[in-house]
């Protein structure tokens, strides 16, 4: 999660909005590619989660992260909450229950995004080891309870955690115990975005299945594939899900600043002051109708923080976040951008996956989103088993990486970075099926074995 900003631009009117957004099209010359992984740190001896305080906490890692790195500090207060890449442009981030995250800069081709995720994790083993810290790549905490999980000193983390008492009733457990790999994708226009965003909407349930990774909650099986996916159904419903009117016609940046309008609000940030406005919509702000700012008016700055704060299965800014993905293990890293990009890149790969869902009704979508969590590959979507539609959507996006033709200095393109969900296509088995053989196999029931056979 990027800092949060204090553009002190003003808003003009809802075009101001709508315009905003449109300053993220792009040449497809310039389409770049941002990958975001979180991780869970823990303490090796004792496989606990690891703290933000004390010798070995996440805070000592960010501050032998600075001295190796030499990036800059972000700070909430005088807490160390992040690291910022003055030039390259990637970014360090704590999620509220401390999974460490990389936003890895804006980069061209998947090779150089796997070059920088390898980089990653071997600089957090650097500093972490000698710390006594390990790394789990997972999409749920498989033992931790929400009582074990630490609170990273991040004001609107605060002000979300009592939120989300109030709406749905696994948002505590989105904030603390999952983790997730996501990918950001430029588009070139409004009809661009369009395209894309629907393709990905709707394909994202299927991406869920491929990366389904979190089978396991408080110590034992919970009964899920993908617990994550499963959680985000719960969280709030006035800021996630599947955006139905995304496919309606005439449908564009217009619409979508409607709906980001009238999510509520979490926070108003003045100065390094994180000030609590639940309850009240951006729309409120528009009209100088928030309580705790009379009269008022919003800022560039808010209205970008603002949308960091609406959950959809994709994301709209000035680029698209696919976000339907477990955490995993360091191959996953480079697979998730990888099935993107081979898809949303290719403009015949793009055309492809248009004709594979564009039947599909508001309810297929819905139903498989819905069906996904729990039955994985085995799932359906307009009278086809989601591996189906797996193993065609995996197809497109390998012809889209052959036809982008970026090599490496070996004279390999970006197509084998799709080997880990190519490998789940053919057995027909998720890494969350392979892992509940393993508990009830060779490791006996017993989860201390994720933190050496998933940990980086």
């Amino acid at each position: 999660m990027a800092r949060d900003t204090t553009d002190d631009t003003p808003i003009q009117d809802r075009d101001t909005l709508a315009a905003w957004i449109a300053d993220g099209e792009k040449e497809p010359a310039a389409f770049r590619i941002g990958t975001e992984h979180e991780k869970f740190g823990f303490v090796r001896d004792t496989l606990k989660p690891a703290p933000y305080d004390g010798a070995r906490g996440i805070s000592q890692l960010l501050k032998g992260m600075e001295s190796l790195l030499g990036w800059e500090p972000i700070l909430d207060g005088d807490a160390i909450i992040g690291l910022v890449d003055p030039i390259g442009g990637g970014a360090i981030s704590l999620e509220p229950g401390g999974q460490f995250e990389l936003s890895g800069a804006p980069l061209e081709t998947l090779h150089q995004t796997c070059r920088e995720a390898n980089a990653h994790l071997a600089q957090v083993r650097e500093v972490a080891q000698p710390l006594g810290l390990g790394f789990l790549g997972i999409g749920v905490a498989p033992t931790w309870s929400r009582e074990d999980m630490p609170r990273m000193p991040k004001q609107r983390y605060e002000i979300m955690t009592e939120y989300m008492k109030k709406v749905g009733t696994l948002g505590l457990d989105m904030m603390y115990r999952t983790a997730t790999i996501q990918v950001n994708l430029d588009y070139a226009s409004e009809a661009d975005m369009v395209k894309k965003l629907r393709v990905s909407l709707a394909l994202q349930p299927i991406a869920t299945a491929l990366f389904a990774n979190s089978p396991f909650l408080d110590g034992k099986p919970n009964g899920f594939l993908s617990f994550r996916s499963e959680v985000w159904k719960h969280t709030d419903a006035d800021r996630t899900g599947m955006l139905p009117f995304a496919f309606d016609e005439g449908f564009g940046y217009d619409a979508y600043v409607d709906w980001c309008l009238d999510v509520p609000m979490y926070f108003v940030k003045r100065g390094d002051r994180y000030i609590d406005v639940t309850g009240n919509t951006f729309r409120d702000f528009m009209n100088g109708k928030l309580p705790m700012l009379p009269g008022e008016l919003p800022t560039i700055g808010d209205w970008t923080n603002h949308l960091s704060t609406t959950f959809p299965e994709v994301r709209l800014k000035k680029f698209l976040e696919m976000r339907g993905a477990d955490g995993g293990p360091w191959r996953r890293i480079c697979a998730v951008p990888a099935l993107w990009v081979g898809l949303l890149y290719d403009d015949a790969a793009l055309d492809q996956a248009w004709q594979l869902v564009k039947d599909w009704t508001d309810e297929d979508r819905q139903s498989v989103r819905d069906a996904v969590p729990r039955e994985g590959l085995q799932a359906t979507v307009a009278g086809r088993t989601v591996l189906d539609v797996g193993r065609d959507m995996v197809a497109l996006s390998r012809d889209g990486l052959k036809r982008r033709g970026r090599l490496n200095s070996a004279g390999n393109d970006e197509t084998q970075f799709l080997a880990p969900i190519e490998e789940v296509i053919a057995s027909g088995r998720t890494m969350a099926e392979r892992m509940l053989d393993q508990y009830k196999g060779p490791w006996g029931a017993n989860l201390d074995h994720v933190f050496t056979d998933y940990a980086f």
